[in-house]
């Protein structure tokens, strides 16, 4: 086990309170963080989720609050953790609330070199989003080393499992079947998600991002189109390829899988492969002779995608 820099409240071992754990998000992390023997769960009476006051107590008693509560909610509980003082406890918020707000660190720990060593220090922990960890993590490293251009007009778009959308959406398609097989959202182009991939993707003019759900209940694929010849260098498939390989080095969670050049040229993959797992892969799809590429990430949307990356932001926070 690592050292750890903020000792725990109890000294046989740390303890973690979801606020939310009812929901499709905190249910799955409850889960995850219930099979390691070396954390302690604490939860408050279903009675009384509600109750400030017993939250705050539970709060002040705990090492760790995974907050898994809709954006205005969870502004109120970071506040109300923060008003405790030396007391309050570190957070990894899993809401949209902090993802670009000053003072947190953000929880995709391979983003760049050090920020799995910022999240272990940090005592704020915004949890990535979804549709942006598949996005962010395709085009950072390629904006990084010059090949995409800060400011190059970029589309993505996204297939995501209808779990993604919370309990009313999976009882439209398991309970009521109401909801359509594939549909298009956002389409008013202010998903929530933009800013977070603006930010961390290191883009200078903002994204168009066209999500979409399907009639299956998890798995997502993101896919990033490119013009070759509009790139700095006019690069091949194999140099974007080299720039993700090359980030992404000796990651556990994140595989670069090279593709033989038919295979680029004409491949297929499903969104589901990935499902319960922690895994994110990435693939430079394209064609060499049309000077077109499509990057594309896979990933569970609850997974690397949600509770995955939650769990493995609070695991990274307390040593384990």
């Amino acid at each position: 086990m690592a050292e750890r820099a903020i000792a725990w409240k109890d000294a046989a071992a740390p303890t973690v309170f979801i606020d939310g754990e009812a929901g499709t998000t905190g249910l799955e992390i409850r889960e995850r963080l219930g099979r390691l023997p070396e954390i302690a769960m604490r939860s408050i009476d279903p009675a009384k989720r509600k109750d400030d006051a017993a939250r705050r107590e539970m709060m002040r008693a705990v090492d760790i609050v995974v907050l898994c509560l809709p954006d205005d909610a969870a502004k109120a509980a970071a506040g109300m953790a923060a008003d405790l003082g030396p007391d309050a406890p570190r957070i990894v918020d899993a809401s949209t609330a902090h993802r670009v707000a000053e003072g947190w660190v953000y929880g995709f720990a391979e983003l760049t070199a050090g920020q799995a060593d910022r999240i272990r220090a940090a005592r704020l922990v915004s949890n990535p989003g979804c549709y942006p960890t598949g996005a962010v993590a395709l085009l950072r490293p390629l904006v990084e080393k010059g090949l995409v251009p800060a400011d190059h007009p970029v589309s993505i778009n996204a297939v995501s499992g209808y779990s993604g959308g919370g309990k009313s959406m999976i009882e439209s398609y398991e309970v009521k079947g109401t909801a359509p097989s594939f549909e298009l959202y956002g389409l008013g182009l202010e998903h929530k998600h933009v800013p977070e991939i603006e930010a961390y993707a290191k883009l200078a003019r903002r994204p168009i991002f066209v999500p979409s759900v399907g009639n299956f209940r998890q798995g997502m694929l993101v896919s990033i189109p490119l013009h070759l010849d509009t790139l700095p260098g006019r690069p091949r498939l194999a140099d974007l390829e080299a720039a993700l390989v090359a980030h992404y080095q000796g990651s556990a969670m994140v595989e670069v899988v090279p593709l033989a050049e038919e295979a680029k040229a004409g491949g297929r993959i499903a969104a589901e492969a990935l499902n319960d797992t922690d895994l994110l892969e990435l693939r430079v799809y394209g064609n060499e002779v049309r000077r077109q590429a499509v990057l594309v990430a896979r990933l569970d949307n609850l997974g690397k995608g949600a509770s995955g990356a939650a769990v493995q932001n609070v695991r990274l926070m307390l040593g384990v």
